[in-house]
């Protein structure tokens, strides 16, 4: 039994979720010429390219057992898909904006007759109906940004990473209506099918993502020292300690730590004893 997962062609979240798969195990044979389907190192698991936005609808039709892709593209497409995970990456709102010079400052302040312009009528179309704005949505397919300014509408929905661009086109943001992220989606009838392989790349993906931004720190220490290391590691349960066979007195303390908190925390070591200290990156994390 095999499973077939879609991964984006190209764009932001394309290359980011190529690496997931690669540091999962699951790496591409042919990293060159990447074809529509691709086998892995995995036996049982192909990837499928396709455009992120078709990625929810072929997941729900069954062309593809799973998915990455963002979570306004599942809600715009009205997929009936079940979420696994979230990537933790790709971050991203969607967002109601006027020009800088508008009166409208609230959705309270759209008027009758406005129009909207988007790449998401639907999520868009729900967000005015729910609120009772009368507003007409105009539909298009890219530089959203530019409608206001000639004519095509009065306001924008887009969605917003940093916020940058709309204030290099002289927009401001009146609603946030979305909060997005890339998801690991899965055709609930081949998750019911082929839930056990599922859940191990599901199992591979989550230990990459709980690896990230965490290191292995190793270190040396007299055992009359332990209880002063053992009050500076962290570690996710606390530090393991070992004893050191070759040398009597000395034990081994491993924790897994943030990296943020590594540059400090190895100078604290240091200063009450530890000596062979170790950082090494983690590829996976599996509880």
């Amino acid at each position: 039994m095999k499973i077939r997962i879609a991964v984006p062609s190209k764009g932001r979240i394309s290359e980011p979720a190529i690496r997931l798969l690669e540091n999962a195990g699951v790496g591409l044979k042919d990293t060159i010429n990447r074809k529509l389907f691709s086998k892995t190192q995995h036996p049982q698991i192909d990837v499928m390219f396709s455009r992120a936005a078709d990625i929810p609808e072929f997941v729900a039709d069954g062309a593809a057992d799973l998915g990455i892709t963002g979570y306004d593209l599942i809600v715009e497409r009205g997929s009936e898909v079940e979420i696994l995970e979230d990537l933790n990456y790709g971050r991203a709102s969607l967002v109601l904006a006027a020009p800088e010079d508008s009166p409208i400052d609230k959705p309270e302040d759209i008027p009758d007759g406005a129009v909207i312009a988007t790449e998401f009528p639907r999520i868009t179309e729900d967000y005015v109906r729910k609120r009772n704005i009368g507003a007409e949505i105009v539909e298009l397919t890219g530089s959203t940004e530019i409608a206001p300014f000639i004519g095509v509408a009065d306001l924008i929905t887009d969605l917003s990473s940093t916020g940058t661009t709309l204030r290099m086109n002289h927009l401001k943001v009146i609603d946030t209506l979305l909060e997005s992220s890339v998801k690991l989606i899965a055709n609930p009838e081949s998750y019911r099918r082929k839930g056990q392989l599922i859940e191990e790349l599901r199992t591979g993906i989550r230990g990459v993502i709980d690896a990230e931004g965490r290191r292995l720190v190793m270190l040396n220490i007299d055992r009359e020292n332990l209880d002063r290391v053992r009050a500076l590691m962290p570690g996710m349960t606390g530090p393991t300690v070992s004893e050191v066979l070759s040398d009597n007195g000395v034990v081994a303390v491993h924790a897994v730590v943030d990296e943020k908190e590594v540059f400090n925390l190895v100078n604290r070591l240091k200063s009450v004893g530890a000596r062979d200290i170790l950082v090494v990156p983690i590829e996976r994390i599996i509880p």
